[in-house]
């Protein structure tokens, strides 16, 4: 047995707190043990909300969207895309803004629409754990971002216990819902002797397009033989999606080798916001760590590589059918439906590929009976190429390059001190800055006339920009007793543009309308002389509690953050393309825009609440569960409200378990939304209240979860769902006119069912 002295607190601290999945995997994987005869300290800061497997478990029955399975953490709500693909959003500020891993990589958009994020690499029935960090998040968790921090991680390897014999696991389940008629299914296995452990992970999932709470729209005609959707039927809602993963883990004494390889293939995925679908998203992943824990401290190395081949079409809802009536010729962009229709027009394709390798190094360090360091370095590898090959109307005879040769490289160093002065006081002090260097080749359009002025001003200009970027967090805890804890801090992050806000190029209406990362319906396009973006975050949190934690607590977390160089958008009307004057004054329908630096000033307070109602021998124990998140975003560089902001909102939910079955009820509450953002002409939401039925019963290795969401078929607006793109001809306008959102789901009752063996 290896032992530690009592007063190897930090060294304690740095094996029982990392975030990765090796420290969580302990109880399984039968390492050395370890003493500790002090009373441990929670690490700097605490998550936002942390979600372990039977959390994963409950929340995976209702949904195929893994940053879905973040619902309900304070502070984090979700902006609407593909049915596997919505983005997370940390107190107003989203998707590259926040830094989100998987498994410990850092992966990346290849699209210019994002439709392939982060977290839609991983399936839910993967998932072991999530972290959230919603405040001031720690240097050693990531840089290039400006939000909060989002770690997701699968199960970490499973050893066999000293003479057990082979260890052999599986799980099997699957699920239905009914709104949009959703299937999916999960297999894992695992065999593991005491040094060698192998697990395969695969699932599937497939949904039609769902059902709003009424009819939101006139009932009509789509394409590609989908024939007719009805008046209540969100158009380009419908996915299907499948990802697979092998992983290999060797252990020899207290070091851990591991080897993981995923594939990911969605052959559709809808998206309602966007003027364009994915039809196909093939991804291959290649992760390798080592981590090992020594006498003067605790070492970890990661190795990643992401291939990414990305396209985009019309979907089936936004591809009209032609025939002898009308026969396009060069014209690739079908007209309305009419009688003896047997052809199909060209489209638009559109493709991506993108190549990510990282290499990480980074060790906890016990410096003495209070302190540990943490250090460590970070290398980030990122190419991109985004081309759409000729078809019609225009789009022709060459192949027009959005991005081409597209490099971002990042190169990273961070440092973090940890103090424990005293039981009451501790804390957090970490430095990190990093390189961003970024590039990009020439372009072309379709044709000599398609975008020339842009094309050669941007041929011609200097493309390459180098980025010297400073974080600095500072973070005290202060415990006066054991019912009361409060944290507060300031931090600076700084972030750089990603590819797209730098580098598309086009003032073409149609090549803008292609690069839109907000799902706004707007077109946007690039901005060369972009500097990046730098987040000041003062933020603190009260958390009143009883003595255990285990009959009521309450949380309450106010924050400011006030952002330099913010990559905010602004009318473009340089007369060239769609940037016309006219473009400028438009009130209503939809613009062209130009990322800019502006600047930006959020504040608002997230509050969390619980306890225990009651209990009794024939109900069983009931508990009450609250939260509360209020988001306030300005641009105080145009006195404009900031877009895609979430109003006041908030959930109530009583919870009731009883032996193996636990029952929940969940009111969702929204308020109205009309603090909406001019420059993109964003249309305000009405509030509404959802209410949701939940149960799940648990039985030895089996687990079955059903419920009903939306149990009053109650229609409404999520104010984060976007403009409504999902049907018709989404490039000539749309067959929808400007104004109509996305609707949110109707009812739907669903089952799940997994059975570990």
């Amino acid at each position: 047995m290896y032992s530690l002295k009592p007063h190897r607190l930090a060294f304690a601290l740095a094996i029982a707190f990392s975030t990765s999945a090796f420290a969580e995997g302990e109880s399984n994987a039968q390492l050395d043990d370890v003493v500790v005869s002090a009373p441990l300290f929670s690490p700097l800061p605490q998550t936002g909300g942390r979600l372990g497997q039977t959390e994963v478990e409950r929340k995976g029955a209702v949904l195929s969207d893994t940053a879905s399975l973040l619902k309900g953490v304070h502070g984090l709500s979700l902006q609407g895309a593909g049915g596997v693909s919505s983005l997370p959003v940390i107190r107003g500020l989203a998707d590259d803004r926040l830094r989100i891993k998987v498994d410990g990589m850092d992966l990346v958009s290849a699209c210019g629409n994002h439709m392939n994020p982060p977290l839609s690499y991983i399936d839910p029935s993967s998932v072991s754990s999530v972290q959230v960090f919603v405040g001031i998040s720690p240097v050693s968790q990531g840089g290039d971002s400006i939000g909060g921090t989002i770690l997701a991680d699968s199960a970490a390897p499973e050893f066999a216990s000293v003479g057990q014999g082979p260890l052999v696991k599986g799980e099997l389940g699957g699920f239905y819902r009914s709104n949009g008629d959703a299937v999916g299914a999960n297999l894992s296995a695992s065999f593991a002797g005491e040094q060698l452990s192998v697990r395969y992970d695969g699932a599937t999932s497939k949904s039609n397009n769902y059902r709003a709470g009424k009819d939101f729209k006139a009932a009509g005609p789509a394409a590609a033989g989908r024939g007719w959707l009805e008046a209540d039927e969100v158009g380009s809602s419908a996915y299907e999606t499948s990802n697979q993963s092998l992983t290999m883990a060797l252990r020899q004494e207290n070091h851990l080798f591991e080897f993981k390889y995923g594939v990911q293939d969605i052959p559709q995925q809808g998206f309602p916001n966007q003027r364009m679908d994915m039809t196909g998203n093939h991804s291959e992943q290649f992760n390798v760590r080592y981590r090992g824990m020594f006498d003067w401290g605790v070492l970890e190395a990661r190795a990643y590589n992401e291939h990414t081949r990305h396209r985009m079409q019309f979907g089936d809802d936004k591809l009209y059918w032609y025939g002898p009536s009308n026969v396009p010729g060069s014209d690739g962009i079908p007209g309305p439906i009419l009688p003896g229709m047997t052809g199909r027009a060209a489209g638009m394709p559109m493709d991506t590929e993108g190549d990510n390798t990282g290499l990480v190094l980074k060790a906890d360090l016990p410096l003495s009976e209070r302190d540990l360091l943490r250090i460590g370095g970070e290398f980030q590898q990122y190419r991109l190429d985004d081309w759409w090959d000729a078809s019609g109307k225009g789009m022709a005879p060459d192949t027009f390059w959005n991005i081409r040769d597209g490099e971002r490289d990042r190169v990273a160093v961070f440092a973090e001190w940890e103090a424990a002065w005293n039981p009451q006081w501790m804390t957090q002090f970490g430095l990190r800055h990093e390189t961003v260097r970024m590039d990009a080749g020439p372009v072309q359009g379709y044709n000599p006339t398609f975008s020339p002025v842009p094309e050669a001003a941007f041929n011609a200009a200097d493309r390459s920009s180098t980025d010297q970027n400073l974080d600095v967090t500072a973070l005290a805890r202060f415990t006066p007793s054991t019912s009361q804890t409060y944290e507060f801090g300031y931090a600076q992050k700084t972030r750089s543009p990603n590819l797209y806000e730098r580098f598309a190029w086009s003032t073409n209406g149609m090549a803008m309308r292609m690069v839109n990362l907000a799902g706004d319906g707007n077109g946007y396009v690039g901005n060369l002389a972009l500097d990046p973006e730098r987040a000041h975050t003062l933020g603190m949190t009260a958390d009143w509690h009883d003595a255990d934690a285990q009959t009521w607590g309450l949380r309450v977390s106010p924050y400011l953050t006030y952002i330099e160089n913010y990559i905010d958008a602004e009318r473009c009307a340089d007369g060239v393309g769609a940037c016309t004057t006219a473009n400028q004054t438009l009130t209503e329908g939809f613009v062209y825009l130009r990322f800019v630096n502006q600047s930006a000033r959020l504040h608002g307070v997230d509050v969390a609440g619980f306890a225990r109602l009651g209990a009794s021998g024939v109900l069983g124990t009931f508990t009450g569960r609250g939260s509360l998140s209020y988001v306030r975003g300005k641009n105080p560089t145009t006195g404009d409200n900031l877009y895609n902001m979430m109003p006041l909102n908030g959930k109530l939910a009583v919870e009731q378990s009883y032996g193996q079955w636990t029952n929940t009820l969940e009111m969702e509450l929204v308020a109205s939304k009309d603090q909406v953002s001019r420059t993109r002409n964003e249309v305000g939401t009405g509030g509404y209240g959802l209410l949701h039925l939940r149960s799940s019963f648990v039985a030895g290795e089996v687990r079955v979860d059903f419920g009903i969401e939306n149990v009053f078929d109650r229609f409404y607006h999520h104010p984060l769902g976007g403009a409504y793109l999902g049907q018709g001809k989404t490039m000539s306008g749309t067959d929808v006119p400007w104004g109509v959102l996305v609707p949110g789901t109707g009812r739907s009752l669903y089952a799940a069912v997994n059975v570990k063996f």
